[in-house]
């Protein structure tokens, strides 16, 4: 529960503590935090592949990698990725990534190149057409965030993908790398429908949610009684390559009532709230099939 609420919490005055600090840390990271992170991971790779249907990546970095998580959901959504490196600072995660890597069927999973690194030092990394740093913006210092993005942006040769925790604080991260990376001429692929200024008002925050089963093993770590869990996070996935376009995606549980269907929307024109009732069949059908973090092919 420490390592949980240390992930989720506005890490602002530890920024760069390191949240791993034994094999006991790293043992409770795998059983506590390993599957909601491959979770979140999948659940944005799979809306960037639908942005992108005719692309296959060759080249994964993963930055910040921990035990190599995003590997395994990358090569999950896109089995032909060929070569993966991953960059993390602690030698005790790099050891338990290799050991986990070991009961890989793929052989690029289990030759996959780890460099010790921190992302806050001196490293050089040839381009990848696929780029993935997440829940690590927010251990690294303030200051120099801006600095480590533009260097995650300058080895991304197709699309750079960052997540953190569902939160205000990691909302607000996500955000302001979003504007940095459209400012640098990138294209944004998901969540939003649009290259304008996030629309989201202060008080509020974009957000998504994953559900996954829980284990036996990881309710009795969490001392639990239901068997799932919902892991929510902030992303953006941002592109040097045109992407399909979407005319909205769907920013909170729709609301279902007797007749009609209540939809919270990202539009390129802003948020929207349309109501689709049962008079419009159609719609209405299509409606009751969206849930929350879906795009949308046209707004109701």
């Amino acid at each position: 529960m420490r390592l949980s609420a240390r992930y989720r919490a506005d890490r602002s005055a530890s920024e760069g503590e390191r949240l791993l600090r034994s094999p006991v840390d790293i043992a409770a990271y795998a059983a506590y935090r390993l599957p909601a992170t491959f979770a979140a991971i999948s659940a944005v790779l799979v809306e960037v592949r639908k942005r992108h249907l005719d692309w296959q990546p060759a080249a994964l970095l993963d930055a910040g990698a921990g035990p190599g998580t995003a590997m395994w959901a990358a090569h999950e959504i896109w089995p032909e990725l060929a070569r993966v490196t991953l960059l993390e600072r602690e030698r005790g995660m790099i050891d338990f990534g290799k050991r986990l890597a070991t009961h890989a069927a793929s052989v690029v999973l289990r030759e996959a190149a780890w460099r010790q690194r921190d992302l806050l030092g001196q490293w050089e990394q040839s381009p990848a057409d696929l780029v993935i740093m997440a829940y690590t913006l927010g251990e690294l210092p303030s200051p120099r965030l801006n600095e480590v993005i533009a260097r995650l942006w300058s080895v991304t040769g197709g699309t750079l993908v960052l997540i953190e925790p569902g939160t205000p604080a990691g909302f607000a991260l996500i955000r302001e790398a979003r504007q940095q990376l459209i400012s640098a001429g990138g294209t944004v692929v998901a969540p939003c429908p649009h290259q304008e200024a996030c629309p989201m008002p202060g008080n509020d925050w974009c957000h998504f949610a994953q559900r996954i089963a829980r284990t036996s093993l990881h309710r009795q770590v969490k001392q639990a009684t239901l068997s799932y869990e919902d892991e929510k996070f902030s992303y953006v996935a941002v592109s040097r390559l045109p992407a399909s376009p979407i005319a909205g995606r769907v920013i909170r549980h729709p609301q279902v009532r007797s007749g009609h269907i209540y939809l919270d929307l990202c539009t390129p024109s802003g948020l929207r709230r349309p109501t689709v009732t049962r008079k419009d069949h159609e719609a209405f059908r299509e409606a009751r099939a969206l849930r929350w973090g879906d795009a949308v092919s046209e707004t109701p």
